[in-house]
């Protein structure tokens, strides 16, 4: 992979192999027994799924098209999935729409891009200061999470499952050195969501740009600075060749969530057995996404440090203390007035503070 340029980056079209669920489920609903004669029943399915990512993008859009590729095998060719990256068949930040509307049945993004239209979307992805991916499949799982965020996007014909995880990320890539809150006033950064909310209260300037956009936005000085994931991914952007300093941590995103999105009206036509089957690969591709991310990560920021091209920053007490500050009140804007919003962030931060009691007996 070193030999990788950015561009061959985006453009990469190898595809992950999506850990299997199970052969039991490849024979559900897979014929009706008359006699001793198998009489095939099933109907045949294809759907198109867009995506947030360029196509065939390492790690989320080689897991899009595994994740296509394992519901194929599991159902017995079932129902087929064909994977459009962003621009292919809409523009990247129209996923959302796209499958609410029925112009495909499926999508693979992260639920903060939809900020503009459901704020409360950002609850469910990264929260500054809030809790890592471990404790977020918690909640989602199994503390309520999930439930709220079916009924959040119901009202848009959507049906969510968590389809992954980019982990922790860094804080980002800088061109001006962060010594106090005052260096942020004017900053111009590419940040979405909460964290971007934030950014524009300590005075800078959050952009929303697709991936393909920020390198070159970063090159030429239309941004000052940049978010995107972590080590891997930011090695492969570039990131490093046109930036001084890559601040941590993470604090606008110490987990990054991914959703699969369902047209809700295609997948009620769904027999159950392909309906299980979705959500299952769903799982599987939670899972295989944010272990994977955790490897590369770990190498590159190896590759980062031995090449040391950029310096490694942690950001300074004084900012983190004023970002968490400015944290609350963004969060108490959001709820204040949105009933769904402060249902889902009551629910959020009462699960962060008591599993924060576990966490914290066995930190080590």
């Amino acid at each position: 992979m070193e030999n990788i340029k950015r561009k061959d980056f985006i453009k990469k079209t190898s595809l992950v192999a999506v850990a299997g669920a199970t052969g039991l489920l490849a024979a559900c609903g897979k014929r009706e027994e008359t006699g001793s004669a198998a009489i095939h029943t099933r109907k045949k399915y294809e759907w198109k799924m867009v995506t947030t990512w360029p196509p065939h993008y390492p790690i989320m859009g080689e897991g899009a098209d595994g994740f296509a590729k394992e519901v194929e095998k599991i159902s017995d060719g079932d129902l087929k999935i064909h994977v459009y990256g962003g621009g292919e068949l809409v523009p990247a930040f129209e996923t959302f729409d796209a499958v609410s509307q029925g112009i495909a049945e499926i999508g693979h993004s992260s639920p903060y891009y939809w900020a503009g239209k459901v704020p409360s979307a950002q609850f469910f992805t990264g929260v500054p200061f809030g809790m890592n991916p471990q404790d977020t499949n918690s909640w989602l799982y199994y503390g309520g999470g999930l439930e709220l965020w079916r009924e959040l996007y119901e009202n848009f014909n959507l049906l969510p499952f968590p389809a992954g995880n980019t982990g922790a990320q860094m804080g980002g890539w800088f061109n001006k050195e962060i010594n106090s809150i005052s260096d942020i006033k004017g900053l111009k950064m590419r940040m979405p969501g909460i964290g971007g909310k934030v950014l524009s209260e300590a005075g800078g300037t959050p952009i929303l740009s697709a991936v393909s956009e920020i390198y070159t936005n970063l090159e030429r000085g239309v941004i000052d600075a940049t978010d995107w994931i972590a080590p891997y991914h930011d090695y492969l952007m570039g990131f490093y060749k046109i930036a001084k300093y890559y601040y941590y941590p993470g604090w606008a995103e110490p987990s990054g969530a991914i959703e699969m999105i369902v047209n809700k009206s295609a997948y009620d036509k769904l027999p159950k057995y392909l309906q299980e089957i979705i959500r299952i690969a769903s799982n599987s591709l939670n899972l295989t996404i944010l272990s994977n991310f955790e490897k590369m990560n770990m190498e590159y920021l190896g590759k980062i440090e031995a090449e040391k091209s950029v310096e490694i920053r942690r950001f300074p007490e004084e900012v983190l203390s004023k970002f968490r500050e400015i944290t609350a009140k963004v969060i108490a804007d959001i709820t204040k007035n949105d009933e769904i919003s402060k249902k889902i962030f009551d629910s959020y931060s009462a699960f962060q503070k008591n599993i924060a009691k576990w966490s914290n007996l066995n930190n080590l």
